[in-house]
């Protein structure tokens, strides 16, 4: 008897070693808001889209990436938002350079690279910070799903480069991805990949690790063209359903920028997020990029940025108590004053769009988070420089960005001020 007993604690212990249980400190839903341990998560965080990246400049891009989480600590940013990994080569000077690509080929992963992501868990886990993870891009910077059509004889994606470039003809092009089937399941390798690692630092499989807040399954989701919403829709479905099958412990969220992304329509962004594997829902703000003013004329424009992000809230927040689901505002960003790329110049607009954005939260219990694009940490523009050049420093501005143009760096004092305000609030 002893021994049939000892053999039934045994199975017990071996089955109980091969099913993933939440561990203490994971990020849950609880109808409207997060919690971790049962109590109330809300954050101020940043974009940080490099963080895994610099472990993989060797012992200084280990010292960079403590230094600037330690700043981010210090200032009450607890929550990151980072690619995963670049997809593809390519000669595109805007891109992701070559050898910090982690998945050069389909099913070809570069273990140097994703060491670094490994690196940044670790990090994060040591002072109780969380990360929100993207898979892919629907933009060509970080390679993204263009890249999956040109490796599927889809032909060049329209970059500037091959000239002819128009938006119109980009949007065509990426269309495709969502009606390829290759396409689809090259990524979908990728997405196994990085669900099944192990870190090969705190030995923790990244479904069991706190570290983690969500899996995003896209950087800013768009269909491309109004025939192609019903594929991407079964796309974004069948992602958010492969990720669940394997990871139970973490969130789940779309990475969209809201009614935007599908030609204004937002009925399209709620059956998105209406997706029961859907944590949570996401919107950007972009007042440049949206024309909200026009050049340099931010504060002229200003009153218009005011009503314009104020109203787009407010839509998304409907949509959210709608679906009883929280809503996160992941990237916002402004210039500096006059579009200057000097360190040395004022952001006094891009500190009033933070207040606002950051007061916003305040009066609506139902945005759980929002996260500022974007920290360039401890790097600096280089004078006379405007675009990234292979061996300067990441900053938070991507390759095809103006270097400066929208980082906010750790001696930018009184934007920190404006962070610090909301982030002592949200700590009492």
């Amino acid at each position: 008897m002893k021994k049939i007993t000892q053999l039934l604690f045994v199975a017990l212990i071996v089955g109980l070693s091969s099913v993933s249980f939440a561990q203490p400190g994971f990020v849950k839903v609880d109808g409207m808001q997060f919690t971790i341990n049962g109590k109330p998560y809300r954050y101020i965080g940043a974009n940080y889209w490099y963080g895994g990246l610099l472990a993989t400049n060797g012992e200084k891009g280990k010292q960079r990436l403590k230094t600037e989480l330690d700043f981010l600590k210090k200032n009450g940013v607890n929550n990151l938002r980072v690619t995963i990994g670049a997809e593809g080569l390519t000669d595109y000077k805007f891109c992701v350079p070559n050898e910090k690509v982690l998945m050069p080929k389909p099913g070809e992963f570069k273990e140097n690279i994703i060491y670094g992501l490994d690196y940044l868990l670790n990090e994060l886990g040591k002072r109780d910070m969380k990360a929100v993870l993207h898979f892919t891009n629907t933009w060509d910077w970080s390679g993204g799903i263009d890249t999956y059509l040109a490796w599927n004889g889809y032909g060049d994606p329209p970059h500037s480069k091959y000239g002819g470039y128009t938006w119109d003809k980009n949007q065509e092009y990426t269309s495709k991805f969502y009606t390829c089937q290759p396409c689809m399941d090259e990524l979908d390798v990728y997405i196994k990949y990085i669900l099944h690692r192990t870190n090969s630092i705190s030995h923790k499989k990244y479904i069991n690790d706190p570290a983690i807040m969500a899996w995003e399954i896209i950087n800013e989701p768009r269909p491309m063209a109004q025939s192609a919403v019903p594929a991407f829709l079964a796309w974004m479905q069948h992602v958010s359903a492969l990720i669940r099958s394997v990871d139970k412990n973490h969130l789940i969220t779309t990475g969209s920028e809201g009614e935007i992304a599908s030609f204004n329509d937002i009925s399209i962004y709620k059956q998105e997020h209406a997706d029961k594997n859907i944590d949570y829902l996401t919107i950007h703000i972009w007042p440049k990029n949206w024309a909200w003013f026009r050049d340099t004329a931010i504060v002229a424009g200003y009153p218009q940025t005011v009503a314009n992000a104020t109203a787009y809230i407010n839509r998304h927040v409907e949509i959210a108590k709608q679906l009883n689901k929280s809503l996160v505002i992941e990237e916002f960003g402004l210039p500096r004053d006059q579009q200057s790329f000097s360190i040395s110049s004022t952001t006094n607009s891009r500190n009033s769009f933070y207040d606002l954005i950051f007061g916003a939260m305040a009066q609506h219990p139902e945005i759980a988070g929002a996260n500022f694009w974007a920290f360039g940490g401890i790097a600096r523009p280089i004078p006379g420089q405007v675009f990234w050049k292979d061996g300067d420093e990441f900053m938070g501005d991507p390759g095809g960005e103006e270097q400066g143009l929208n980082s906010v760096f750790d001696s930018d004092a009184d934007t920190w001020r404006v962070v610090d305000k909301y982030t002592s609030q949200l700590n009492k």
